[in-house]
């Protein structure tokens, strides 16, 4: 077996219905508005003419959502030459974004979405096994969606290494 990792069945049926999932990709995307940091509203439709980015992650100050922050604040000077704004989403309150974003000093806004509007619009909800117990949590996800609103390319099931570079170099090439 080597160093694979044994999965059971149940996981291998979550991985199916994950991949099943029909791509919105070449769609637009409705208008939306959601409470973010800054004490600001997010509208879609304020980001006519720039391409976004909005990353889904499932907790503030947990150690993959905190590299994936870092990683996105490090690069955010490109994803702005790029015409390329970024949003980071997830069910916590702006009380503990606001708190995530100053730790962090990150120099975009963070958008609250306790409720799951969003994670639901976007389809990033899904069971998760954490320490033996089922969960229902974020998929750690990315969207781009182009200056016309179209969402043009999403990432799901993410794994924090490589990925910001990635979208970066997506972004790059609009």
């Amino acid at each position: 077996m080597g160093c694979e990792k044994v999965r059971t069945s149940e996981q291998r049926q979550m991985d199916q219905k994950s991949s099943e999932r029909p791509s919105a990709v070449n769609m637009m995307v409705p208008e939306f508005s959601a409470a973010m940091t800054g004490d600001q509203e997010f509208h879609l439709s304020s980001y006519r003419g720039k391409n976004l980015v909005l990353y889904f992650y499932p907790k503030d100050n947990t150690p993959g959502c905190t590299t994936e922050g870092m990683q996105f604040r490090d690069l955010h000077p490109q994803f702005l030459q790029a015409n390329t704004a970024v949003f980071g989403i997830s069910r916590d309150s702006l009380r503990s974004h606001e708190g995530f974003k100053a730790k962090l000093g990150m120099p975009f806004e963070l958008i609250s979405d306790p409720d799951e509007t969003l994670c639901i619009m976007f389809d990033v909800m899904k069971m998760k096994n954490m320490y033996g117990k089922k969960v229902r949590g974020i998929e750690r996800s990315t969207f781009v969606i182009d200056g016309q609103g179209k969402l043009v390319k999403e990432w799901r099931g993410v794994k924090v290494p490589g990925h910001v570079d990635e979208v970066l170099d997506y972004v790059k090439g609009l």
